[in-house]
């Protein structure tokens, strides 16, 4: 269907792939904060409030691996409905019932509803998806939502939803044309997912003072990671979780990062869902299971796959590198989007970069930067590749036993580069 006719009739549009067309052409912008659009159309459905618990993410870093670790908590005593963004192959990927992708029918009946409700109001891609999603989690009846903020959280279509359990990971300087220029705006942001006499759990170990002010300002009950609850390392290789009252000796996974861990097992907890051992050692089995989210690959020449883009997700990329050294030489395959700080990145990532293969965008995302462009940028004058696919071959070429692969930039870089199937 093409993208200028976004009025034909809802029996043109028979695939998935024909209605995701059709919502990226039906909104001006792809972007635009608000909630009054989308709140109109969740009224018009009876959306809100849901039958189920809310437990809802936000934060700069970690929200798809604390998302994941959550619903890995609860699922064994509850169906959980979890909702997820960006996708890396599938649509499909954004939306899980108990940790599996729903299925192309069961979106396009949730989009014809949607559709059918909206009249003239016109969505973005993401509130369309995200009204989707909770359409579907109430037609599978889940006990528990999850339900990851795309942008901010203030101004985000998650927040039409109002959370019974908030949880806000790590903040950083990311989007900073749409949420400000320093921690303390971008924390203001975020903390629009809190709510009245509800709690909220922060996993930033120095969060900016607009989180807790907010708390304050709005009444919601504010616990913090190192100082109400935390995740410890108790030698010999064990960790600890503890709020003060319930104590718990976790097996340490090395896929998963404390932070995050100690973040989800305080909102499970909340939400009334206090996990033992054996539910921590599922949810971080689950977790691992993440593509692309510092996901290790084993393979004689092992691959490591990272969506991070911006400065502190690779800070914590190049701590793990550090933690995990390798006998032989460490090759990087990156790709960036022109608006990503791609300097800083650079700053984090290169120390442990003995070879660069850097990698175009621009055939995968408008914002996408070529690859002699992201050449340019990091002052690289040797070899440059026209997309992430590319370069990973390149470096494969290169590589012998002992030396390892890191991809890493983008979503669209990690996607390009990995196939679903490991292959």
């Amino acid at each position: 269907m093409s993208k200028q006719d976004p009025l034909r009739p809802a029996a043109a549009r028979r695939t998935l792939a024909q209605w995701l067309d059709y919502q990226l052409a039906m909104h001006p912008s792809e972007i635009e904060l608000g909630l009054d659009r989308v709140r109109s159309v969740a009224d018009r459905l009876g959306l809100v409030p849901p039958p189920h618990a809310t437990i809802t993410v936000a934060g700069t870093n970690g929200k798809g691996s604390c998302v994941a670790l959550v619903a890995g908590l609860i699922g064994a005593r509850a169906r959980v409905g979890s909702y997820t963004s960006p996708h890396l192959w599938r649509y499909n990927e954004r939306i899980a019932i108990d940790g599996a992708p729903v299925g192309d029918a069961d979106l396009i009946a949730a989009f014809e509803t949607v559709e059918a409700a909206r009249g003239g109001t016109s969505l973005t891609f993401f509130e369309f998806g995200t009204l989707a999603a909770l359409v579907i989690f109430r037609r599978m009846a889940v006990d528990v939502a999850v339900l990851e903020v795309g942008l901010g959280g203030r101004l985000d279509a998650v927040n039409i939803v109002d959370a019974d359990v908030a949880l806000i990971t790590q903040i950083g300087l990311d989007h900073m044309d749409w949420l400000g220029d320093t921690r303390e705006a971008i924390g203001r942001e975020k903390a629009g997912i809190m709510r009245p006499g509800r709690p909220v759990f922060c996993g930033d170990r120095h969060p900016p003072d607009s989180i807790p002010a907010a708390a304050t300002a709005c009444g919601a009950h504010l616990a913090c990671l190192g100082r109400d609850f935390d995740l410890t390392c108790t030698p010999p290789q064990r960790w600890t979780w503890s709020d003060g009252a319930t104590c718990l000796d976790i097996a340490p996974h090395a896929a998963v990062h404390p932070d995050n861990l100690a973040l989800a097992i305080a909102g499970a907890s909340a939400a009334g869902y206090g996990p033992g051992a054996e539910d921590i050692r599922r949810a971080c089995a689950w977790q691992a299971l993440l593509p692309g989210r510092r996901e290790v690959i084993d393979a004689p020449i092992p691959i490591i796959y990272d969506v991070g883009h911006n400065e502190d997700a690779v800070a914590l990329l190049a701590e793990s590198l550090q933690q995990r050294p390798v006998s032989g030489r460490t090759h990087v395959v990156l790709g960036m989007l022109a608006d990503k700080p791609v300097e800083a990145v650079a700053r984090r990532l290169m120390p442990w970069a003995d070879a660069l293969y850097p990698a175009g965008l621009d055939g995968l995302s408008t914002r996408g930067l070529t690859g002699q462009a992201l050449a340019a940028r990091l002052r690289h004058a040797g070899p440059v590749y026209a997309g992430p696919e590319q370069a990973l071959a390149a470096a494969q070429a290169a590589a012998v036993p002992g030396d390892r692969i890191v991809v890493c930039g983008s979503f669209f870089t990690v996607a390009q580069a990995r196939s679903p199937d490991h292959e």
